[in-house]
């Protein structure tokens, strides 16, 4: 079970999401027909860890598996999607993978089908995409070293 509430007028999410940064792109994935990006992630589950869940998501969406590295962002992020205001506790991990070749330099769909569209974006392009949470834009030109929490309005 996700770890996810809904109000009549609220939701809150507890989000994983995976920073893969390789050769001065991020691999970012919108819903198809959608205009917003958004890095690579999901839901964690009841009596999940983080890291878990995120490796967890990789595999479901991706079918690869990746090494979770540090915790780079603990972000609450209040947003309003669908009429609903959203509170969101999302966990920022880098992400890498042995596979070199795991993925296609072009846009791609995962093992969903054509749900999500996948694509490796250039970190100097991002001020010309929709990408969410925001602060994404400037924080992925330079990672912090260390653990950073923010909070977060779009």
């Amino acid at each position: 079970m996700d770890v996810v509430f809904h109000t009549e007028k609220a939701v809150f999410n507890y989000r994983v999401a995976g920073v893969w940064i390789q050769e001065g792109h991020i691999l970012l994935h919108r819903a198809s027909g959608d205009k917003i990006w958004s890095l690579p992630g999901g839901r964690v589950e009841m009596n999940e860890a983080s890291p878990l869940s995120l490796q967890r998501e990789f595999i479901e969406e991706l079918d690869l598996s990746v090494q979770v590295g540090r915790l780079v962002w603990i972000v609450e992020n209040f947003f309003e999607y669908r009429a609903k205001k959203v509170h969101e506790i999302g966990f920022y991990y880098l992400v890498s993978t042995d596979d070199k070749q795991a993925l296609p330099n072009e846009s791609f769909h995962g093992v969903e089908g054509e749900r999500l569209v996948y694509e490796w974006v250039p970190i100097s392009e991002l001020e010309d995409v929709v990408l969410y949470p925001e602060f994404l834009k400037k924080a992925l030109k330079k990672v912090p070293e260390t653990t950073e929490h923010l909070i977060v309005s779009n």
